[in-house]
């Protein structure tokens, strides 16, 4: 029994090396992707920010008819500092690693920012470390889970998927080209799960939710093909109102977005599982488009 014990205090022990050891390679990569945003520095955000995310934000960028890089930097609030937070902890999975935080979080917008956690996820590239992405977790409405974070109880860290490191690198995105007309798609699909295609390369899933995206690579001249699934989420009852829409977004101000694909159903109609349609961008629609 002693020798059991020991064997388990060693394992407990090896972990919180382990994720000592883990701890400074996260937050150096993400102190220096953090500054890279400060200081609006295309080249340094480059470096250490992971691939696919890099071609991700680019396509959305492009796809809004906005500049790049410098449109990366346009952000309503810089990242926050991890100073004064409370580590929880940093798992490792394959080329995958997360890093939790909990305390006052600062966007910098003003007042008294509240305990709440944060959670930095990571690839591993070929010379370390990459940042990928930065999920806020606002605990106002879970009060039991903050008082448990702040007492230094993890089970939610633990049962939550999002907070662990899944061990799969996302795959890099095709690069988009410019979006001739901006486009998004909007979906409103309460106790179903939705996933759209726009021209083979926007891909989209909502579930349970009222969203909209933007298309990536925007609408093109001509058709445009919308691809979608549909699929009941465990606690939906099968007859919820449902919509699939897309909107050309006009180029001036003061004009609403055109509709230009719509799927839609009543409370208790039948839902098609998979469907296929399409939308044209003619010369009349462009002209409205630019307020002709």
């Amino acid at each position: 029994m002693n020798r059991l014990i020991f064997a388990i205090s060693l394992v407990c022990a090896t972990l919180t090396a382990a994720e000592e050891s883990l701890r400074p390679a996260l937050e150096t990569t993400y102190s220096a992707w953090r500054e890279a945003m400060i200081r609006k520095d295309a080249s340094a955000w480059q470096r250490v920010t992971a691939e696919h995310r890099r071609v991700e934000v680019r396509n959305r960028i492009v796809s809004e008819k906005q500049p790049f890089p410098a449109a990366i930097f346009d952000l309503p609030a810089p990242p926050p500092s991890l100073q004064g937070l409370n580590f929880l902890g940093a798992k490792e999975n394959g080329a995958t690693a997360k890093a939790s935080y909990f305390g006052k979080i600062d966007f910098a917008v003003g007042g008294d920012p509240s305990d709440n956690l944060l959670v930095l996820s990571f690839i591993k590239g070929n010379a370390g470390w990459l940042y990928d992405r930065a999920d806020f977790v606002n605990l106002a409405a879970l009060p039991i889970v903050r008082k448990e974070l702040a007492a230094g109880n993890l089970k939610y860290l633990k049962e939550t998927p999002e907070a662990q490191p899944s061990g799969q690198v996302p795959p890099i995105p095709i690069a988009a080209q410019t979006a001739k007309y901006v486009a998004k798609v909007y979906v409103f699909c309460p106790g179903r799960e939705v996933q759209v295609q726009v021209n083979k390369i926007s891909h989209h899933r909502f579930a349970n939710a009222k969203e909209a995206e933007i298309v990536i690579g925007g609408a093109l001249d001509g058709a445009n093909e919308v691809q979608y699934s549909v699929k009941k989420l465990e606690g939906g009852t099968g007859m919820e109102v449902m919509t699939i829409r897309v909107y050309l977004m006009p180029e001036v101000d003061g004009q609403n977005p055109i509709k230009a694909f719509e799927y839609q159903i009543g409370a208790g109609d039948a839902v098609k599982p998979f469907g296929t349609g399409t939308f044209n961008v003619d010369p009349s629609t462009a002209a409205k488009l630019a307020g002709k």
